[in-house]
């Protein structure tokens, strides 16, 4: 048959291939195709829909052959070492000539670890749709693994059976890393005993059934064949596995050590407790001592809480899940006060070792762990805490103390997610006004921008917020990383956005999974065959680039499709895993309604219902948790989202979104050239191998319209992509006055940001990105320094001018630039103390109590935390433009002997003809910034009444008290001011009254917490008496309620300060602050 033809519907059916045409073609009564999979007799329609259950079935035998195409050759070339050669066709062994290869020496343990990652994945081919359960192949793969595996390392068991052909259990002189032999070794083990005892899943494999009686240590014993019966073998193994990891435990910080000798625990570490010489009173040295480094991550110390948890629970040893939950902690209660995670973290001092922070390598699955903890230890009936008497016995050292039942309780763990996305989104988030949504590295401490590059083992991220509800930001991530695998054909290990090439040379892709998990993830939640053709875009790459003709090579360069020769345990642990369950829809796992997760390294793992251990029978205490019968309201209802439904005329809710362009444009696809031949070493290959077609090989062609998989009819015709939103920037210079040299106290960094103490020759990086409250009016984002001569600046930090040194500088007619006065808030500045002393007195007036101090003592100053922006309208939540000076100073030490405390409370002023102007008196400084006080308020007699509704002051009252302090409600803000008698203005006499607002008014207005509204004054001023009042009285409001206004009964001293901007071409720059 040619490759296009036309003819009739009946014809072709006649020659027994699947039709399915859309309406379009129905109508007109013709259609175009094109051949595939002619082995299969099946015919994609360029104006139709495959249907979708035959094209799962193709693809998934696809991903079934390029699994055993690398497993097979593992098995014959490599096995039992650790990884294959696979273009050398040899196993990939531990260098032990170079220990300083870290990338190969801390995976590879010589405990044939590609046979224990590909465990699971062998379990889960075996529920394939078209397997038969009596001749299930690759079940039988799935148990002739365990029994290879049992014949090289023993039974687990201290006896004769414990010893296999390489070793007894895992008494191996291999340095390992902790990490990657928990989530790879340990995980391993423990999800495939899971799938052997039935309590993950397997098609037709039903081992409960088939118990013959009880194996070693009173476990159930199931026959697999005349010479084996599985009794619990490959837990006992990890058991023994995890034990020789609990010396890397002992440290004083919960922090885990990177690396562990299997045979000889951590000899190389000189401050471990475990080499304390009882006898010399110092610790013992060996060789390695002095040069290995205690250096751990957030991801490899805070991720092993899934593997070592359901080794405790299953075992009944409640040791590991102790000490992972520890470390978990002990890298959380470390985040910085943004709330931010850094990647190097020592074990021995708790120190972060660098400055960044990111999504990727070195952080990535602590944030995963932090949810899928959640989900594991949900889903458990029985208590989540262990006892710390059993920990591991760290010679005689102080035993470490126990965790808090919050620390074991899930609803911490998902916390902590919840905390950590915030900070994420705050601070690495970057949104659509810079082409498209990505993450980048920041700094720790200050969120600033520090590296524009996105790395491939991130891509796990959107896979993660799917998990969590977050599907637009899954859906917006995601993109991104489609568009740049179908620009490379596979994920570069970094990439940078502001180039838009390969970052740093790392070019590399090594068969990584994290891009295909998500994938996985997202058509899970939403359905859209739009991920399936992802999947089969990533499918194709692979076959088209990786093949060898003994098994699966990584990409030493995604550019030049060079082949590094290795094949990493996690293609066939997790590579080919999830793209098989992208497939398979109808998979036991994809249907099983219980808390189960996949691990990092892609195991399945789930906490057994049963409350007793399968191979010791024995009932386990974990005191000191939730349990099952509590109610569910108690806790918080993440909910994901519904799958939208398909919008009109679409077939794809992703392939119509109107920013998919901007994925494309951010990855640079509209630049690359569309290669014109078929170049792959299959090609030769492919006769005689029916899973391998001609679209195997063909280079795909760089559309902008992405994954090249994608057919002509899930693109919409003549559709346009949405515009793009703009991103305003621009640089504000003030030049350096001729012969002037920048000193080193040119700027100056303090808590929260960058104090400049001279504007000769700063240079200021503008970018308008941040939104406007809610409350107020006002349209368009506001401005923000970004850079302070090209020193970055995060989101919440600050920048401090002194009012004197803008003074001397700034233009007013500078429209770049200008300072304008805020005609709506400012600050009323209170000095108070809590212990009176003689000179004070009570009184009282009409029933009301009356403060009244007669003197002052030198002011101290109340450092407080919180930010202000000095935007006019309504917004008291952002606190006075004070608090941003003290809250540089959170981190001084507290000055000795305080007697009065200093509060900033921001006010607003009324709006009306009966608004009086504030008090044209001077503005009270702020403290200076070493935290000492600078001056003292102005006003310090304060009268302190009720609503001041009913009746009229005393005449007194005006005359002697320059404040006069009145709670909201009860009458109109006009009648509280009718009710103050007339008065001769003087210095002594009444200059401001303040209304405090109470919660249920700020309610009653309908505004959002921490707003307030403005008075309104609507007739002018009139006396009790129904005159006009020949001197209007100032009145501010303030918020706070009962809180504030005790504040005020106690005060000694009282002052305003009038809020300064800074606008840039009339828009406010919102972290520009006067001082």
């Amino acid at each position: 048959m040619p490759s296009t033809a036309r003819g009739s519907i009946s014809s072709l059916k006649r020659l027994g291939y699947m039709v399915l045409l859309d309406n379009a073609a129905l109508m007109d009564g013709r259609f175009t195709w094109h051949e595939r999979w002619r082995d299969q007799r099946i015919e994609v329609w360029t104006f139709g829909l495959l249907d979708r259950g035959s094209a799962h079935r193709i693809s998934r035998e696809e991903t079934e052959h390029l699994f055993y195409h690398g497993y097979n050759n593992y098995m014959e070339h490599a096995f039992p070492e650790d990884e294959l050669r696979p273009v050398s066709c040899k196993p990939l062994t531990r260098d032990r000539s170079n220990p300083a290869r870290p990338e190969l020496n801390d995976p590879l343990g010589n405990y044939s670890l590609t046979l224990i990652d590909s465990l699971s994945t062998l379990a889960i081919l075996a529920s394939s749709s078209e397997g038969n359960t009596k001749e299930n192949e690759a079940l039988r793969r799935f148990q002739d693994g365990i029994m290879a595996l049992v014949e090289q390392y023993g039974d687990g068991s201290e006896g004769p059976k414990g010893q296999g052909r390489r070793a007894h259990g895992f008494d191996l002189d291999s340095k390992v890393q902790i990490f990657e032999t928990v989530i790879r070794g340990v995980g391993g083990l423990l999800s495939a005993h899971l799938f052997a005892v039935g309590e993950l899943p397997i098609k037709g494999y039903h081992p409960k059934d088939d118990i013959q009686g009880r194996g070693r240590g009173n476990s159930d014993r199931i026959e697999w064949s005349r010479n084996f019966s599985y009794d619990g073998q490959l837990l006992r193994l990890a058991h023994d596995l995890g034990k020789r990891l609990l010396p890397a435990f002992s440290t004083s910080t919960g922090l885990p050590y990177p690396r562990v000798n299997l045979r000889y625990g951590v000899p190389f570490y000189m401050n471990s407790p475990l080499n304390y010489d009882a006898e010399d009173g110092q610790c013992r040295t060996t060789q390695e001592s002095s040069t290995e480094e205690t250096e751990n991550c957030s991801a490899g110390a805070g991720s092993l809480i899934l593997e070592l948890t359901v080794l405790s629970r299953l075992t009944g040893d409640p040791q590991f899940e102790a000490l992972a939950k520890r470390a978990f902690w002990s890298v959380w209660e470390r985040r910085s006060p943004l709330g931010l995670v850094g990647s190097g973290i020592d074990s021995e001092t708790g120190l972060w070792t660098g400055p960044y922070t990111g999504l990727g390598a070195g952080i990535d699955s602590f944030f995963e762990y932090a949810v899928k903890s959640y989900v594991l230890l949900s889903g458990s009936s029985l208590p989540n805490a262990t006892k710390n008497s059993n920990l591991f016995d760290f010679s005689g050292t102080e035993v470490p103390p126990a965790l808090t039942d919050a620390q074991h309780d899930a609803e911490s763990f998902l916390q902590v997610w919840h905390d950590a996305h915030a900070a994420i989104k705050r601070h690495l988030y970057r949104g659509d006004m810079y082409v498209h949504p990505h993450y980048i590295q920041a700094d720790l401490f200050t969120g600033a921008a520090r590296a524009y590059w996105v790395d491939s083992l991130s891509a796990f991220f959107p896979g993660l917020l799917t998990l969590t509800g977050n599907l637009e930001e899954a859906i917006e991530t995601h993109l991104l990383f489609t568009a740049l695998w179908t620009r490379y054909s596979a994920l570069p290990e970094r990439w940078s956005t502001s180039s838009g090439n390969v970052e740093g040379g790392l070019g590399w892709w090594g068969g990584r999974p994290e891009f295909i998990e998500s994938t996985y993830h997202l058509y899970r939640a939403t359905e859209d065959p739009w991920y399936l053709h992802v999947g089969e875009m990533a499918l194709r790459d692979i076959k088209r680039r990786c093949w060898t003709k003994c098994g699966w090579s990584g990409l030493q360069d995604v550019r030049t499709g060079e082949m590094n020769d290795r094949m990493e345990s996690f293609f066939l642990g997790e590579t080919a895993k999830y793209l098989f369950l992208l497939f398979d829809p109808s998979h036991p796992l994809n249907k099983l309604d219980a808390s189960f997760v996949f691990s990092t390294e892609g195991h399945p793992l789930i906490i057994p219902r049963s409350p007793s251990s399968p191979i010791t029978n024995k009932k386990r205490s974990f005191p000191g948790a939730r349990t099952n019968d509590q109610p569910k309201d108690t806790f918080k209802a993440d909910v994901c989202p519904r799958s939208q439904a398909i919008l009109p005329f679409s077939l794809s809710n992703t392939a119509a979104r109107g920013d998919l362009y901007h994925a494309a444009h951010l990855a640079r696809l509209h630049h690359m050239p569309t290669p014109r031949r078929a170049d792959s070493p299959i090609v030769e290959f492919s006769g005689d191998h029916p899973s391998i077609s001609i679209s195997d090989v063909r280079s795909p062609s760089n559309f902008t319209y992405f994954p090249w998989t994608l057919p002509s009819y899930l693109v919409p015709y003549n559709a346009t992509c949405s515009k793009m939103t703009a991103r305003p920037t621009f640089d504000i210079t003030f030049p350096a006055p001729a012969n002037t040299i920048l000193g080193p106290g040119f700027l100056q960094r303090v808590g929260n940001g960058i104090l400049i103490n001279s504007m000769g020759g700063l240079r200021l990086g503008m970018i308008q990105d941040v939104a406007l409250p809610k409350a107020g009016s006002g349209d368009g984002d506001l401005y923000r320094v970004q850079a302070v001569n090209n020193v970055g600046l995060g989101k919440d930090e600050k920048i401090f001018l002194p009012k004197d040194v803008v003074a001397s500088v700034v233009n007013p007619l500078d429209p770049n630039f200008t300072r304008i006065r805020d005609a709506e808030m400012l600050d009323i500045i209170v000095d108070v103390t809590d212990n009176q002393d003689s000179s004070s007195q009570e009184i009282e007036v009409n029933g009301t109590s009356v403060l009244k101090e007669g003197g002052r003592s030198d002011i101290t100053i109340e450092a407080a935390d919180g930010s202000s922006d000095a935007a006019s309208h309504v917004k008291v939540a952002f606190n006075s433009l004070f608090q941003h000076v003290t809250s540089m100073l959170r981190d001084q030490p507290p000055l000795p002997d305080l007697q009065h405390l200093r509060h900033y409370i921001p006010a607003i002023t009324p709006t009306g003809a009966g608004a009086a102007p504030i008090p044209d008196v001077q503005d009270a400084l702020g403290p200076d910034i070493t935290g000492a006080p600078q001056g003292n308020l102005l006003w310090h007699t304060v009268f302190v009444t009720d609503q001041n509704c009913d009746t009229k002051l005393p005449i007194s009252i005006p005359k002697e008290y320059q404040i006069i302090v009145i709670k909201r409600g009860g009458c109109s803000f006009s009648r509280k001011l009718e009710n103050i008698p007339s008065f001769p203005p003087t210095s002594n006499s009444l200059q401001l009254v303040i209304v405090v607002s109470f919660e249920e008014h700020e309610n009653e207005d309908g505004l959002l917490q921490g707003f307030l509204i403005r008075p309104l004054l609507d007739p002018t001023q009139f006396t009790r008496s129904g005159l006009p009042r020949h001197h209007p009285i100032p009145m501010v409001m303030v918020g706070g309620g009962e809180q504030v206004y005790n504040v005020f009964r106690k005060a000694t001293g009282i002052g305003i300060k009038r809020r300064y901007s800074v606008h840039a071409q009339g828009v406010l720059i919102s972290n520009l602050i006067i001082i």
